[in-house]
């Protein structure tokens, strides 16, 4: 049975939902909507294939290859892939620094890493990243892509846009005398048939309805107007020929560190989209099937040439809407964006740029998670500067950085609070609660110490303990340390308690730990302080405790001692 348990776990959902078995209906609800998240896909696809610093066939290649295996592998019901936001701004540094052949190698890494994660059980992690650091850097990397956009939309005369933030913004005021007002019209255009589509008719896709529009006008009224043919004239059709990236040990090094930011946000966005899918259909995704799918989907996305995928919330909605119910209507939205590629590549020659940006700035708004963002400015200090500092550390510096930083103060935050929810009633203390406390010291036996500890004993309160027996002074004859509300016990506590029963037996002094539970049992069992060690007695209770101390404060010689 915990066989069966643990293959399931990595069983991809699709194989499940066949084996329910699977209908002419379910297919043919399936394939609506694999249509319907194609429609939406298709201008999102190549938009993001041009701001990722790439080229919009990039983009379409990307969806259709890691697209099919994310619904096929995955272990969500729903979950539809492709090119994400999110990897905009790791992507364009990528190729900047190390070209286009170097994302290729950090996506395939990444890919590996994923599967890697996935089968030693990672895909629970993703619980433990703190939602200041989540919002603050997916807020930034709306900014990031919004910026990106400026010159697209406005049709400005910059030859060479600076790739960070603040040098970008100086570079588009020194040149905000060009605008270009055909160009502005369709971006604005765009920006508002999208916004007023949304509001009047929100089951119509309207990036595509704004990009076939803004083709038009510009086509009919011959506006010039910069067009992805005239950025990207040379655009292949069909899909390229797999073949692996150029690896040596030195460029494995070189893009080892964004291939594990890749890897990052493709099992955090991944794993967040499988979330929001499992709570629209009332299911339950595989998480760590999901990581391996996933992995194996940006593999070989980079095999086929494209950008890096991961699970994309906006299009699993769309597709949940439409009616799918198995991973099945993935594929089909894959295929039909192969068909666009193979047979209407040419098209994609009339789309204006403007109209791919005002998609964008949609894009952006979606992101930014601007009622949560304010939300989380309501919270205490601690929470409000998580935020903010991976926000800006996302705008002003790099993705990596902001991630690395706001997880590290977060944790470090964790732990302060918790070392604060510990307390331990020494003597002269006060005990406030449970009534088998407030009187633990009225019977206590000449010689006989008791303190007792509540809450988690880890590296942060570990100092508080030697402390506590520092306050003791003259050393009785037995100490009893109450841990029955001790639920966790880390490797510097042991090491702790270890000192404290070293000092002890220094002083002649007997330690009696009452009521100690499982995981701390089992943690001082490895430093020879368990039911089979020496050193120190066990109780099950503080009755029990008391009883023998009281026995061996009798039979002890008190030798006069001061513990420090």
């Amino acid at each position: 049975m915990l066989h069966d348990a643990r293959w399931t776990a990595f069983t991809p959902k699709l194989i499940t939902v066949l084996g329910e078995g699977y209908s002419f209906e379910r297919f043919r609800r399936d394939a609506v909507a694999g249509l319907t998240v194609a429609i939406v896909a298709l201008p999102l696809a190549m938009a993001l294939g041009i701001a990722s610093g790439a080229s919009p066939d990039k983009g379409l290649v990307t969806a259709v290859v890691a697209g099919f295996l994310i619904s096929a592998l995955g272990g969500s019901r729903a979950q539809v892939g492709g090119p994400t936001g999110a990897f905009v701004v790791v992507v364009f540094n990528v190729i900047a620094r190390h070209g286009y052949d170097g994302l290729l190698l950090a996506t395939l890494l990444a890919g590996l890493l994923l599967v890697i994660a996935g089968f030693a059980r990672l895909g629970a992690l993703v619980r433990f990243i703190p939602h200041p650091v989540v919002t603050g850097f997916t807020a930034g990397i709306a900014v990031i892509i919004a910026s990106s956009q400026v010159k697209d939309f406005l049709g400005l005369s910059v030859a060479n846009v600076p790739a960070d933030f603040l040098p970008k913004w100086r570079a588009y005021i020194g040149a905000l005398g060009t605008v270009d007002m055909a160009t502005l019209a369709i971006g604005a255009g765009s920006l508002f048939l999208i916004v007023a589509l949304r509001k009047l008719a929100p089951r119509l896709p309207d990036f595509l309805i704004a990009v076939v529009v803004a083709s038009a006008a510009v086509a009919l009224l011959h506006l010039p107007v910069e067009t992805i043919g005239s950025r990207f004239p040379h655009i292949p059709a069909g899909l390229p020929a797999p073949a692996m990236p150029d690896m040596s040990l030195a460029k494995v090094q070189a893009v080892l560190p964004s291939a594990f930011t890749i890897a990052f946000l493709a099992g955090i966005e991944a794993l967040l989209s499988a979330v929001v899918a499992d709570g629209m259909i009332g299911s339950r995704h595989r998480s760590n099937q999901e990581l391996v799918g996933q992995g194996v989907a940006n593999i070989a996305s980079a095999l086929f040439g494209g950008l890096p995928a991961t699970g994309a919330i906006a299009r699993t909605a769309t597709n949940i809407r439409a009616g799918a119910v198995t991973p099945v209507a993935g594929m089909p939205h894959a295929l039909f964006l192969l068909l666009f590629i193979l047979f209407a590549t040419g098209l994609m020659a009339f789309v204006p740029l403007a109209a791919l940006a005002a998609i964008l700035f949609m894009v952006a708004g979606g992101m930014s998670e601007h009622e949560r963002f304010v939300a989380l400015l309501r919270m205490p200090n601690g929470d409000r500067a998580v935020l903010l500092l991976t926000f800006g550390l996302t705008v002003l510096v790099d993705l990596t950085t902001a991630i690395a930083v706001g997880v590290t103060l977060a944790s470090l935050q964790f732990m302060m609070r918790m070392s604060e929810t510990v307390r331990i009633d020494a003597p002269g203390g006060s005990a406030e609660d449970d009534s088998d406390d407030i009187h633990q010291r009225d019977a206590l036996p000449a010689g006989v110490e008791v303190f007792r500890i509540d809450g988690p004993v880890f590296f942060g309160i570990a100092n508080e303990l030697l402390d506590t027996l520092r306050r003791i002074g003259p050393a009785p004859r037995v100490i009893i340390p109450r841990m029955r509300r001790v639920p966790l016990l880390d490797a510097s506590g042991v090491s702790t308690i270890a000192e404290i029963v070293r000092r002890s037996a220094a002083a002649d002094v007997q330690i009696i730990l009452s009521g100690v539970q499982p995981q701390p049992l089992a943690m001082l069992d490895r430093v020879g302080l368990g039911h089979g060690g020496a050193a120190v007695v066990h109780t099950r209770d503080f009755p029990e405790a008391l009883r023998i101390a009281t026995t061996m404060a009798a039979a002890i010689d008190a030798i006069p001692a001061t513990l420090n």
